[in-house]
């Protein structure tokens, strides 16, 4: 490469960074003036750094193959800004590539008064009234989720964060809470302010004042002497998962909606949100997120049999250790579970097979399953084995699972790889529910098998959120179109 070369490129670079720093404040101003969160392709880029920004920008051009310029964006994000837009999200790249390739010579400024004409209207205005959430039980799910809904503090969102609910623990129970959320050996450092406010036992997160109590039983909390009312608690022990046990949250005051971060039993609803969160209604006083890989491998399922149809198959998930089992050999009422799961792959069972089914049932019955503990302290892969209905190649497949990716109304479910060097590190804070690893793809006639790659916290904890905004009326209207 000349020298010549090597300036153009380091010029070219230089002109993005200079667009992206020139987003950051007008992106920001969007989120905390207006409720709108902004994207490419899917990625957000509220809150982003200059890097994360141009990280973006490069994704669209490896994945999609389209060229999206920061200086594009850039541009797009002055016109945005100078429009009264309701809350909302608008994927920036989206409608700047098609703003090149079908703007039929319209300026930038009518081109997007025209996409987003919905976003400007009255009837969009409406935030929602805000719903405050308790998180019961503060573990690995519970503080990711804090995270996230602390995070958005400032947009405006219907959820607010009120309350974490745990048994007190010895010695400096207050600091000790702080301290985990504040760090993180897997997920790294929270990017927000933690304070402990001793004399009201509440932790300050992004300015937000979250009650601490400590109680022993679901029944025995009196959320309105805190001011919380008509509150959603999120369960996240496990330790209650059916109608019964999980029906002693609502005989606590100020609450009035239970969501459950685990497999529910008997009729719960279990819902994996892009598949079957239509089924939710307002009646709905206990639902279920289902399990981190139920919703890692349904959206995958869905894509597939959607195209191809599925005749039966067999998903096998490598699963990273979890809280549940021992770090040296020790009694446990599991088998196998008792042993060192830092030491040990573990062979053992997965309900997802068949909750699956929950959420897709014309899987019902189609799909065996088992799992595999190893020692990695996140992300697991699911290999799943299908008999199609249809014949087909790796080409098709993979080409069908990039566009479910990037233009399918699973866009937020569905990630896609094609780095010929991925490894499960690389997957640490996906939001997406699972990862297609293309490249993996293996395909014969009507028999496949297929790579999907999960954070089965960060992944699963977004899967929950969108829950919750869904049941908060929080959810924000997509732009451009529905599918995306």
């Amino acid at each position: 490469m000349t020298e010549k070369m090597l300036d153009s490129n380091l010029r070219s670079w230089e002109d993005g960074e200079r667009a992206a720093e020139a987003m950051v404040p007008i992106i920001g101003s969007l989120y905390r003036d207006k409720s709108v969160e902004t994207s490419i392709f899917g990625r957000l880029v509220v809150k982003r750094t200059v890097n994360e920004i141009l990280k973006a920008h490069d994704f669209v051009a490896n994945v999609d193959q389209s060229q999206l310029a920061p200086a594009d964006t850039l541009a797009a994000l002055e016109v945005l800004n100078s429009l009264p837009l309701a809350p909302s999200h608008i994927d920036v790249g989206k409608l700047m590539v098609s703003f090149r390739t079908s703007g039929n010579g319209q300026s930038l400024s009518d081109f997007l008064n025209q996409q987003l004409a919905g976003a400007l209207s009255s009837e969009a205005a409406d935030k929602g009234q805000q719903k405050g959430v308790v998180l019961y039980g503060f573990g690995r799910i519970g503080r990711l989720l804090a995270r996230l809904l602390c995070d958005g503090t400032g947009s405006g969102m219907g959820i607010r964060l009120r309350a974490i609910v745990v048994r007190q623990g010895k010695g400096d129970d207050l600091e000790k809470r702080a301290n985990l959320l504040r760090q993180d050996s897997v997920h790294g450092s929270f990017k927000g302010v933690v304070k402990v406010d001793r004399e009201n036992n509440a932790l300050i997160i992004n300015g937000q004042k979250i009650h601490v109590i400590y109680s022993n039983s679901p029944d025995e909390v009196d959320y309105s002497s805190y001011g919380i009312e008509n509150a959603v608690i999120v369960d996240n022990t496990g330790i209650w998962r059916d109608q019964e046990g999980l029906s002693l949250h609502l005989k606590s005051k100020g609450a009035s909606q239970v969501l459950l971060t685990a497999p529910a039993k008997g009729d719960l609803k279990n819902i994996v949100h892009g598949i079957n969160n239509y089924m939710i209604s307002e009646d709905d006083k206990i639902l279920s997120a289902a399990s981190c890989t139920t919703n890692a491998i349904t959206p995958i399922l869905k894509a597939m049999g959607d195209k191809f149809g599925i005749v039966d198959g067999h998903v096998e998930t490598i699963h990273s250790y979890t809280n549940d089992q021992n770090l040296i050999d020790n009694y446990h009422k599991g088998d196998r579970r008792g042993r060192a799961a830092a030491l040990n792959m573990v062979l053992t069972e997965t309900g997802a097979a068949k909750a699956v089914a929950k959420a897709l049932p014309e899987m019902a019955g189609k799909l065996t399953g088992n799992s595999v503990r190893v020692p990695t302290p996140n992300v697991s892969i699911a290999i799943l084995s299908l008999n199609l209905g249809t014949a087909t190649n790796k080409e098709e497949i993979n080409e069908h699972m990039r566009h479910m990716a990037l233009h399918s109304s699973l866009q937020k479910q569905i990630d896609y790889s094609n780095s010929p060097e991925a490894v499960s590190s690389d997957f640490v804070g996906s939001r997406s529910a699972g990862i297609f690893d293309s490249l993996a793809t293996i395909s014969n006639d009507k028999r496949c098998i297929l790579y999907v790659w999960y954070d089965n916290e960060f992944g699963y904890a977004c899967q929950v959120v969108r829950i919750l905004r869904q049941i908060t009326n929080a959810t924000l209207p997509v732009y451009p179109g529905e599918n995306t």
